[in-house]
Parts: C-alpha cells; sequence; structure tokens
C-alpha cells in the first residue's frame, strides 16, 4: 500500500510539473530504478495497518496500554498532591523536593537512548516486561519511606525509565494504527483518568483517613504488579525476533538509527514541542495544590479537589476533543487551543478568586488535552513509516523530560520568589509552544501535513534521479 502511494505521488509530482518532456527515456529509466531501491529499503512499506481490534490480539493489548497509562498518569500527578506533606515529614525546602519531579529526566534520557534497540532486541514485551519492572523498583522504597530523603529522587529515577520506555513505545504503537487521533486521544485520556484519580486518591487518604502520605505508594505497587500480569499475557508474542521479523531487519534491512533520525528537523521540533507541553501540564498538576494552600489561602481538600479538577479536564478533553481535532486539522485546531489557554493562564494569574481558579484549572485542562495525542499524529504524518517508532520514541522520552525540568525550575524560583512564579512560567512556556507549533510545516488548512509530506517525497525521488543521472 506504502509502495503504490509513493509511487502514486511520484506520477503526481511528474504531471504537476511535466517533467516527462524534460527526462529522456534513460532518465525515467534510472528514476523507475531508484524508486525501486527506495521502496525496496523501508522497513515498513509492505506491513498492513493494523488496527485496534484486528489481529484480536490487538484488543487486550490496547487494554493494556492504557492500564499503563493511568498508571503513568498517576504516578506524574500523585505528587502534586503529596509534595505539602512529603516537604514536612522529611523537613525540606523546596528546592529539594523538587529533586523528584526533575530526577525522572536520567531515566527518561536512558529510555530515549535505548529504546530501538531494545525493540530489536528483546521487543515489545521486553519493554513491557522492563516498563513495569522499573516502577516496582521506584514505588517500593518510596512505600517504605527511608529515613533520608536522598533515597527517594533516586527510586523516581526507576520510575523515569520504566515510564520513558513506556511512553514511546506505546505512542509509537498506537500511532500506527488506524483512527490515530482516536485512540491516541482515548490513550492520553487513560492518562487523564490517572492523572485525576491520583490527587483525589492521595487526598482521601491523606487528609480524610489521616494515613501517612507514603501509604499511597502501596497502591501504586499493587496496580504495577497487575500492570506487570497483563502487559506480559498481551505481548507475550511481541518478541524480538517478530519485531525483526516484521520490519524485515533478518533480511538485511538496515533499522533507522537514532542518530539518523536526529539529522531531521522535525523530531527536534516536536521534541521541543512536547517538552515545553508536558512540563506545563505537570507543573500545573504538580504546583497547584501548593498555589491554592499558599496564594489563594485553599483548605487542603479543596486544594486536592482543584488539581483533580485540572487531570479531570485534561481526561475529558483528549477523548471529546480526540473526535473533533482531526476533523478541522490538527495545526488549526491545536494553535486555537493554544490561544484559548493563553486567555484561561492570565485569568487564573489576576483574578484572586477561588471560584474563578477552579473554573479555569478545568478548561485549561481541557484545551490541553489534545496537545500531545497531536504531536504524535504530526509525526506519523510527516515523517516515513520506518523513522516512526525511533522519532516518536526519541520525542516522547525528551518531551516527558518536561515532566522533571519545568517544575523542577518553578521549585527553585519558589524557593527564592513564591509559589507565584508559577503563573508567568507557566504563561511564558504557553507562548514559546504556540511559536514552535505554527513552525511545523503543511500551514493551517486541513490536509496541510500530507500535503507537505507529498512534497518532501517528491523532493527526495527528485534528488535521487538528479544524483543517479549524474552518476
Amino acid at each position: 500500500m506504502a509502495t503504490n502511494e509513493r509511487s502514486g505521488s511520484s506520477r503526481e509530482f511528474h504531471s504537476k510539473h511535466d517533467i516527462s518532456g524534460v527526462i529522456d527515456d534513460e532518465g525515467d529509466a534510472l528514476l523507475g530504478d531508484s524508486l525501486s531501491e527506495q521502496d525496496g529499503d523501508s522497513h515498513l512499506s509492505s506491513i498492513k495497518q493494523e488496527s485496534w481490534n484486528e489481529p484480536k490480539v490487538n484488543v487486550i493489548r490496547f487494554v493494556s496500554v492504557n492500564l499503563t497509562f493511568v498508571i503513568m498518569g498517576m504516578n506524574d500527578a500523585c505528587l502534586g498532591a503529596l509534595i505539602p506533606y512529603i516537604e514536612p515529614y522529611y523537613d525540606v525546602n523546596y528546592t529539594t523536593v523538587s529533586l523528584l519531579f526533575v530526577v525522572p529526566f536520567v531515566g527518561y534520557l536512558t529510555a530515549a537512548l535505548a529504546n530501538n534497540w531494545i525493540h530489536i532486541t528483546v521487543g515489545q514485551r521486553g519493554i513491557s516486561l522492563l516498563g513495569s519492572v522499573c516502577r516496582l523498583i521506584g514505588y517500593v522504597p518510596m512505600a517504605l519511606h527511608p529515613s533520608s530523603f536522598a533515597i527517594l529522587p533516586a527510586a523516581m529515577v526507576f520510575t523515569g525509565l520504566g515510564n520513558g520506555l513506556n511512553d514511546s513505545a506505546w505512542n509509537a504503537w498506537v500511532g500506527n494504527l488506524h483512527n490515530t487521533n482516536e485512540l491516541l486521544g482515548l490513550l492520553h485520556g487513560s492518562y487523564g483518568i490517572g492523572g485525576t484519580l491520583a490527587p483525589l486518591l492521595a487526598s482521601v487518604m491523606v487528609t480524610k483517613l489521616q494515613l501517612e502520605w507514603y501509604n499511597f505508594f502501596y497502591l501504586m505497587i499493587s496496580l504495577s504488579a497487575l500492570e506487570l500480569v497483563v502487559g506480559l499475557v498481551s505481548f507475550w508474542g511481541a518478541t524480538g525476533a517478530e519485531y525483526r521479523k516484521r520490519h524485515r531487519l533478518d533480511e538485511g534491512t538496515r533499522p533507522i538509527s537514532t542518530a539518523e533520525v536526529l539529522r531531521k528537523p522535525i523530531p527536534w521540533l516536536m521534541s521541543a514541542f512536547l517538552l515545553g507541553y508536558v512540563g506545563v501540564e505537570v507543573c500545573l498538576g504538580g504546583w497547584i495544590p501548593t498555589f491554592m494552600l499558599k496564594v489563594r489561602h485553599a483548605s487542603g481538600w479543596l486544594a486536592g479537589i482543584a488539581v483533580t479538577c485540572f487531570w479531570g479536564g485534561l481526561t475529558v478533553g483528549r477523548v471529546v476533543l480526540g473526535f473533533i481535532t482531526g476533523r478541522i486539522g490538527e495545526k488549526l485546531a491545536i494553535s486555537i487551543y493554544l490561544g484559548l489557554c493563553i486567555g484561561l493562564e492570565i485569568l487564573y494569574w489576576a483574578v484572586p478568586s477561588i471560584e474563578v481558579t477552579l473554573a479555569c484549572v478545568i478548561l485549561l485542562g481541557f484545551f490541553l488535552g489534545p496537545l500531545f495525542p497531536a504531536a504524535i499524529v504530526v509525526m506519523t504524518k510527516l515523517l516515513p513509516a520506518e523513522e516512526h517508532v525511533a522519532s516518536i520514541g526519541i520525542a516522547a522520552a525528551i518531551g516527558g523530560s518536561g515532566a522533571a525540568i519545568l517544575p523542577f525550575v518553578v521549585g527553585i524560583l519558589a524557593e527564592r520568589k513564591g509559589v507565584e512564579v508559577l503563573q508567568p512560567v507557566v504563561l511564558a512556556v504557553f507562548a514559546i509552544i504556540l511559536i514552535l507549533w505554527m513552525s511545523v510545516p503543511g500551514g493551517l488548512r486541513k490536509g496541510g501535513l500530507e500535503r507537505a509530506r507529498n512534497q518532501q517525497t517528491a523532493a527526495t525521488e527528485m534528488q535521487i534521479l538528479d544524483h543517479r543521472v549524474e552518476g
């Protein structure tokens, strides 16, 4: 199918520019040879696109990856609700406790570099196993609440590694299924469900049941153990050998390397976009409770409800807007959503009202929801299929590091200037990622991404032709 599409786009390009009269028969033959070689080199050109329920094993696999994203959402959202209690428990300041946000970056970076190799070596089964085990390694020390705070950041490195592996791998897998916008909306909606549940459950456990903060991680251990079993059962047949066979790597086809992916601008552009977006998302989710307590002078229970509202809005936005974004075009839709987020953030900052704050928090989550799935869709539309795993893996892992960097920066600034710095920092990042998004090729009209991809394909074909003719 991909071969026919590429040939079709080549014929369309030739007819539009009437190059048949310029290139002689030998040149046409060279072009045909070069395109055949290009098709032969494509890893995925002969692979049939799957759907969430075909083959049938994909049903339980889709359930499994959604469970993983629920846990990842709970992981990222729970710290915001627990930090006001971890801080006095260990008698540490904002800067020190913010290390819990920043250290997962080490794990995410490792995942970005290793993701391709792990796929080739142990397949999706290995990805599923390693992700769950890494989270368990991280959660057990948290639940045991060691006397030294320094052990907690060390444990969070492993949760970052597990989340980085699963984040990139499952985004790449779902991003290549039929109905990508809708399925990614559901997948990231699962993340939002986890983000909604975690602060609510944590707040109930600490404020209503009078439990210590670390009891929450016994719940995370239980869910990760369940995830381990479900993931192994669903991806048991997805071995490294199966991955190599599917991508024709055992036939001498050379896999796309991380270095090759990083030579292209799109993965870097989307990595920067996702780094800013994820940073804003986790920064808001992580510091909303502290902001509500210190600046809006809300109760502990209401502060927990506020962050729950944020993640709830995020969840609904990902599911609902996921069915709208693709119909009006990703570029235009996300530009509108970001413009609305900037307006809401200004209201959130400027109006000192708990009611207005809650309304803005809900709507901010709602319009932020589709940004991550849309970025994945953009990469699948602009990049060749054989580059999806590596490029989405890199972008998701680097983007995930935003969950570490920006909350940590806010923590440092909050220590010096007060937690009020949250709003101007978030507003500035919104403006930056809007500029990055507008830099994506294809214009704002629907179908622009596909046209940009076709133009790039045509340009590549002409470069191959010129090279062969000159040779």
